[in-house]
């Protein structure tokens, strides 16, 4: 089983290579999640204001599927998701391309004694899906890491890996305040992610704002419609989070050539 993993590696570094144009999703924009001191940190982190295991059954329960199910989750992170939602599904592909966070997760899941989660090492714009179309993919706070115009050509990547009819959920950093007020707003978001924690947490807030990628509802919901989704639903948690359940369009839509998405965009 390692030597298979290692093997995907090898092939994920030589097609993460690819055309010299493609944004390098491997390069760190904010926090270094390469760094296997965050990984090994990240857990404690984000157990003190997350509970893993709720935000799982939330998002099964969204997601309305049997255990026949095979699952992507992209930017699976030390798998907050996928190993507590694994009893619900036949297989999960978990898919990072941070080796140190991807590392994590796969120890997790043998402590665990999780046998249905494959693990691969890719992104948005690297993963390449060799199996059938999934019947779903999760992406939990992860997409931020791609500017915008990456962000729609991942989305359609995604897109493209789902059965006709296939779900999206996707939570993420979404700004939905109003930009006359931004200056408050952003101060008060740095507050509520610095918690109890303090200096650490704030820091890492700051820098969130300031090098990562997150945009506003409009853009998202935008992004959303022309990768190919419908929205079901969009629960904004508060001005900062939001939660997109969305249904794969039909093939008729899907097949649209990305260059003209991108020119509706504009």
């Amino acid at each position: 089983m390692d030597i298979d993993f290692y093997r995907d590696d090898a092939r994920t570094v030589e097609a993460a290579r690819g055309p010299v144009w493609r944004y390098d999703e491997r390069k760190c924009c904010g926090v270094n999640f390469n760094s296997f001191f965050v990984a090994s940190r990240y857990d404690q982190c984000h157990e003190a204001f997350r509970d893993y295991r709720r935000e799982a059954e939330q998002i099964v329960a969204a997601l309305g599927l049997d255990r026949s199910a095979v699952v992507l989750d992209m930017g699976c992170g030390t798998g907050a998701f996928a190993i507590p939602a694994a009893p619900y599904y036949r297989k999960i592909h978990a898919v990072d391309i941070a080796q140190a966070m991807l590392g994590r997760a796969r120890r997790k899941a043998k402590k665990a004694g999780v046998t249905n989660i494959e693990f691969h090492r890719g992104g948005f714009l690297t993963y390449e899906h060799t199996d059938s179309p999934v019947d779903a993919v999760v992406s939990v706070l992860t997409l931020h890491h791609l500017p915008d115009f990456w962000k729609l050509v991942g989305l359609h990547r995604l897109a493209s890996m789902l059965r006709p009819d296939g779900r999206l959920y996707l939570l993420d950093v979404v700004f939905s305040f109003d930009i006359g007020g931004y200056e408050c707003c952003v101060e008060r978001f740095i507050e509520k992610r610095s918690g109890p924690t303090g200096p650490a947490r704030r820091g890492a807030a700051q820098t969130h704002v300031r090098d990562e990628y997150s945009t506003c509802s409009w853009i998202m919901e935008g992004l959303l419609d022309r990768a190919g989704f419908q929205i079901d639903d969009a629960d904004y948690k508060d001005d900062f989070l939001a939660a997109y359940v969305c249904t794969r369009k039909p093939e008729m839509r899907r097949t649209e050539s990305l260059t003209l998405a991108g020119q509706q965009l504009r």
